[in-house]
């Protein structure tokens, strides 16, 4: 999807539920802003959901949009940001969930070391990775 001089650059965001479950995924370039894609993202989003982004989305108009969506955003701050809104750090330490999301992405290895050329394969590297995660969270054994 990007190429720059060491390959290959692709940012997968993901959009996980409370049990690290994908909901949505989509991939960008490697070197495009996070808050590009976010508004196609958060569509799914409704009212009395909680988001924990990381600070790569920190903005006042998806803090708008979620506001206006009757959700509630816990976003990192960016050190350089001159208006501080309220942030939960005890709300954060739940985004562990999603690295802990991505680290199970990592293990498959098309996906860790991004086999395919074409993004729509890869993308579908990605959503198979992400159906065996799913299908592991009702696996009746260990």
């Amino acid at each position: 999807m990007g190429r720059s001089r060491g390959g290959l650059t692709t940012k997968i965001h993901a959009l996980v539920d409370a049990l690290g479950r994908p909901i949505r995924l989509k991939l960008t370039e490697g070197q495009a802003h996070d808050g590009r894609s976010a508004a196609d993202m958060l569509e799914g989003i409704d009212r009395g959901q909680t988001l924990l982004p990381d600070r790569g989305y920190d903005s006042d108009s998806l803090r708008d949009g979620l506001a206006a969506r009757g959700a509630v955003a816990s976003i990192r701050l960016m050190p350089t940001r001159k208006r501080l809104p309220a942030f939960d750090p005890i709300l954060y330490q739940q985004r562990n969930r999603i690295e802990r999301f991505f680290n199970k992405l990592k293990h498959v290895r098309a996906v860790a070391t991004r086999y395919d050329k074409r993004d729509d394969n890869f993308l579908a590297s990605v959503q198979l990775a992400a159906l065996r995660i799913w299908l592991r969270t009702y696996q009746s054994g260990p």
